[in-house]
């Protein structure tokens, strides 16, 4: 039986992230996961028997939200399906009243983005949390930078370049008929794996303004969305700077975001800060790459807000604009051109249809 000291949480799609979100969770004090929604029933299966084996408290299993919502005592849901399914299923639980983490992207349409940050701001004037998984921000390194620029230490802002250099093989993308399809991964190499790059371009540099770039697919045929993108963008300072995400760098690189200052500079790599320059200083003495944050630490930031009855570190609106970000990407690679930030996030651009903007080698 559910300890009742404890959030109640379901988890939403029991596939590979919901697994993650399933063993942070274990791992708690304050919360247990007490219910399991997918129509996969092997799926769902598997990881009620992970959790038992870990010794947990044996889940309830669901076929659908609803079933669940109606049928346990739930005050957390963790959305871990097919991104685009985030959106509906996130405003179904606040509508009930429940706190909702969800799984990176916030969707990949920005007509339902827009419909949950309205839900989900009339769920908050009710005490209700909603927060999107962006869980690098409470890297220490990430922070560290992140704290330097709000401080002035780096001077003016000049540039960024920020790249996501991975390797993905067909068997990854065959591996769910949802990956690599517009309608439920909503883009490839950006949407997918570099959405969290996206978040800390924009944590460090603020909103952009200006967008341009190129998407195509490079490697694999078989996919409808890019597997490589290169895009430019201006920032409300001026400052500008480079984005570049693949999954076609066999076998595989790191992911690198750099910020330059008239002052001084960061370079945080794969998840630990590798230089850090700053008030005018040579030396790099305060780099400390510490260790990750993780799920944990951003599950920490999120019972932490629902206990205090404040906001978490990361909202949905934080989510909406790194979206709007990769769409801007796509749309600008569709038309040729550049296009403005605030155009994409306001809906101006919501009929493009961004399938036609991927290129193909040649043969």
């Amino acid at each position: 039986m559910a300890d009742a000291t404890k959030h109640q949480v379901a988890i939403v799609g029991c596939g590979i992230i919901g697994r993650t979100h399933a063993q942070t969770i274990a791992e708690r004090p304050d919360a247990t996961v007490t219910a399991l929604v997918d129509g996969d029933i092997a799926a769902r299966e598997a990881l009620a028997a992970q959790l038992k084996a870990a010794g947990q408290p044996e889940p309830k299993v669901y076929d659908d939200l609803t079933a669940a919502l109606s049928g346990s005592d739930i005050s957390l849901v963790a959305i871990c399906t097919p991104s685009g399914t985030h959106a509906a299923l996130a405003e179904q639980a606040l509508n009930e009243k429940k706190h909702v983490v969800i799984e990176k992207p916030l969707d990949v349409e920005l007509t339902r983005a827009r419909r949950l940050g309205a839900a989900a701001a009339r769920a908050a004037s009710h005490g209700v949390v909603s927060s999107v998984i962006s869980q690098h921000r409470f890297d220490a390194g990430s922070a560290q930078v992140h704290e330097a620029i709000q401080a002035g230490r780096f001077g003016q802002l000049t540039s960024a370049v920020a790249t996501v250099a991975w390797w993905r093989s067909d068997e990854y993308y065959a591996s769910a008929g949802w990956r690599g399809t517009w309608a439920q991964d909503g883009g490839g190499a950006l949407m997918n794996q570099g959405v969290h790059t996206v978040d800390l371009l924009l944590w460090f540099m603020g909103r952009p303004v200006n967008i341009q770039a190129q998407a195509l697919r490079a490697a694999h045929r078989a996919i409808e969305v890019e597997d490589t993108v290169v895009a430019t963008l201006t920032f409300e300072s001026g400052a500008v700077a480079t984005l570049h995400a693949t999954t076609a760098a066999f076998p595989g690189g790191r992911t690198r975001v750099s910020v330059h200052g008239t002052e001084g500079g960061a370079e945080v790599e794969d998840d630990r800060l590798r230089r850090f320059n700053a008030d005018g200083a040579t030396d790099d003495a305060e780099v400390d790459p510490g260790e990750p944050g993780g799920h944990q630490a951003q599950y920490d930031d999120i019972l932490g807000a629902i206990a205090s009855g404040g906001q978490p570190g990361i909202t949905v609106q934080d989510a909406i604009d790194a979206l709007a970000t990769v769409r801007a990407v796509y749309i600008a690679s569709t038309l040729q051109r550049p296009v403005k930030f605030i155009d994409v996030l306001e809906g101006r651009y919501d009929d493009v249809d961004v399938s036609r903007g991927i290129r193909l080698p040649p043969d």
